[in-house]
């Protein structure tokens, strides 16, 4: 290939990496700079009915304990309900539930397994509250977060607000580096409300106005994704509080991150191919952000590989010859970040992470093109208890 279309492709390939990498986040920390910092601030107190909502599958081993972190919020009592749907469970999760005294607790025994989707449609066909408080069963709130969460609906405009998940830290260096891409997932959302509205939400801890919600396909895989992009094509914001805090006491380690990214950005695609008009400006004016944030990172496993072998086809100039040796080396920190787990040395953990989750988007692509007639929540589900059963003979 001659010289100067391989400088344009490594050029292009170039720009586009590091704007999906640098150039956005930096772009949204200074709209948001120039914006007043209205959702740092959640009223207090907001009197609004809400229900708690839980999807889950055979959880007899966490469901109570749930139950009674979400009880004893710092929320009005009779302003509270909380609704599980029972997706097929066959432990004794329902018995569990029905055990339970308190009124505010209402178990709905759906069989047979059709999925989170459908279990969410379900639940939200029944829930009484103003407000929905989507949760997980794995984590737990702090005591104010469904008042903060609650607090941002006195704002007419906002229909849909995230909380902050907190993870427990990672103990490998691949895991180090996910660990701090997620914190910059949530500073680049924190942003992204405060200039507008974030790109979707945190799955374990988000809150929707209740009359916005929409039935979801069944199949969905991205359904903190897609509930507050529906929401925000409605012309609502989707805002973002950090200070609403669930914490997970599952580490980012690449065996389990590998399932749960791979099936997430597999959920990119899905959202892509599906929802086609949220990338027209005139239908969605969080076009450019939806495909900053979630789309170009499809394309980076494509641009890297581009940038490798354009920079490898250059060998005629010293320059390009160091840019190449400056590859090989990045990538070579990162087998080192793989191979030798222990610790988290950035300059082994970061390269590690960054190549770890840009295979994984291709996983993705695969999981994708692949995926049976299963359902997300049932595949996801199967694969997360085979990957935990291993890690929990350690504790």
């Amino acid at each position: 290939m001659p010289a100067i279309p391989c400088q344009i492709l490594f050029w292009l390939s170039l720009a586009g990496l590091f704007y999906t990498f640098a150039g956005y986040p930096l772009l949204m920390l200074c709209l948001a700079s120039k914006k007043r910092a209205a959702d740092d601030n959640a009223a207090a107190g907001a009197a609004f009915a809400v229900t708690v909502v839980i999807a889950a599958h055979n959880e007899a081993a966490q469901i109570l304990p749930r139950i009674e972190n979400l009880l004893a919020s710092r929320y009005p009592p009779q302003l509270l309900q909380i609704l599980v749907v029972s997706d097929g469970s066959t432990d004794q999760t329902v018995q569990k539930i029905r055990s339970l005294s308190d009124p505010r607790v209402q178990v709905i025994d759906h069989s047979p397994r059709q999925g989170k989707a459908h279990a969410l449609n379900l639940a939200l066909s029944l829930a009484s509250g103003d407000l929905v408080v989507f949760a997980d069963a794995r984590q737990r709130f702090e005591p104010d977060a469904i008042a903060r969460l609650a607090g941002h609906f006195h704002r007419p405009e906002t229909g849909a607000v995230s909380g902050e998940l907190v993870i427990a830290s990672a103990g490998t260096a691949a895991g180090g580096g996910i660990d701090a891409y997620w914190r910059l997932e949530k500073s680049l959302r924190l942003s992204e409300a405060r200039h507008d509205s974030a790109i979707g939400c945190t799955g374990a801890i988000y809150a929707i106005r209740r009359s916005l919600y929409r039935p979801i396909p069944d199949d969905t895989i991205l359904d903190d994704v897609v509930i507050p992009m529906q929401i925000a094509v409605q012309g609502f914001r989707i805002g973002f509080d950090p200070a609403a805090l669930a914490h997970d006491p599952q580490t980012l380690e690449p065996a389990r991150e590998k399932i749960r990214k791979r099936r997430t950005l597999a959920g990119n695609y899905q959202m892509l191919f599906r929802h086609p008009a949220w990338l027209l400006p005139w239908r969605d004016r969080l076009w450019w952000q939806l495909l900053s944030h979630k789309y170009l990172r499809l394309a980076a496993p494509f641009l890297l590989l581009l940038l490798l072998g354009s920079n490898a086809l250059l060998l005629h100039s010293f320059f390009y010859r160091l840019l190449l040796f400056g590859q090989c080396l990045f990538y070579g920190l990162a087998a080192g970040g793989a191979v030798f787990s222990a610790g988290k040395f950035p300059p082994f953990s970061l390269p590690a992470a960054f190549v770890f989750l840009n295979w994984m988007s291709l996983a993705g692509l695969w999981h994708y093109l692949r995926q049976s007639n299963r359902s997300g929540w049932e595949q996801n589900h199967d694969e997360k208890k085979r990957v935990e059963k291993p890690a929990a003979k350690n504790v």
